[in-house]
């Protein structure tokens, strides 16, 4: 799927099962909501914190889905084409980090 695709298939599923868009402000609080659940499962799956029993059944890729969805819907909402403004951030990283990472001493 392109994002382009996936841009439209959100806002199908948004026109057919939720109504409307949440405005821009409910899910920007909603897309914080998501990346909490995702820094709680980093945080103990693969950081230092023990992993308590009622987190043992969460999904990653179901969360980070959740991420991605809102993210997708206010971009929506916002007039975003990601397609096009992932491909200008890939060109401002390139110019910006062309030897800069490969120079890094911390991490070789």
């Amino acid at each position: 799927m392109t994002i382009e695709g996936l841009q439209k298939k959100v806002d199908d599923w948004i026109n057919e099962y939720g109504v409307r868009y949440f405005d821009e402000m409910t899910n920007t609080a909603m897309l914080m909501e998501e990346v909490g659940e995702v820094a709680r499962i980093m945080a103990r799956r693969y950081g230092e914190q023990s992993e308590k029993e009622s987190d043992k059944g969460k999904d990653l890729g179901e969360e980070l889905a959740d991420v991605l969805f809102v993210l997708v819907c206010l971009a929506n909402q916002t007039g975003i084409d990601l397609e096009k403004a992932m491909a200008e951030n890939f060109k401002k990283k390139t110019k910006r980090d062309e030897n800069r990472h490969r120079e890094n001493e911390k991490l070789k």
